[in-house]
């Protein structure tokens, strides 16, 4: 699982940057899912920090880790608050359906490998 920890990582990661900056080129909306400058901030920080991460097996993990349970507070509150993150920003419910999806997937590839290598 070594190598697919780091994958998952680097494939998070990359697939975060891109999107974080395709969102500064609509308006609004990427696909179907809404955006804004703070959130293609997040996007693209979160997707760098993953692709420093993925240079080692213990930091990806970590990364997925962390990431996830952000994700999963993320969804818990688009779906609570009704798309309001804290002020911060706003998600459709595409959005937490994309998070709470994202969120188990971190989950479970990051805890389901070992604690070390």
């Amino acid at each position: 699982m070594t190598p697919f920890v780091k994958l998952v990582t680097k494939i998070l990661g990359i697939v975060l940057v891109v999107v974080g900056i395709a969102g500064f080129f609509v308006d609004g909306q990427l696909l179907m899912f809404e955006v804004d400058t703070t959130h293609n901030i997040v996007h693209i920080a979160t997707g760098v920090l993953g692709l420093l991460a993925s240079g080692t097996y213990s930091y990806s993990r970590l990364f997925l880790i962390i990431f996830g349970l952000v994700y999963a507070v993320v969804t818990v509150l688009g779906f609570a608050m009704n798309g309001d993150i804290l002020g911060f920003f706003h998600v459709n419910m595409e959005d937490s359906y994309l998070h709470a999806a994202i969120a188990a997937v971190s989950l479970l590839v990051g805890f389901g490998s070992k604690k070390s290598v």
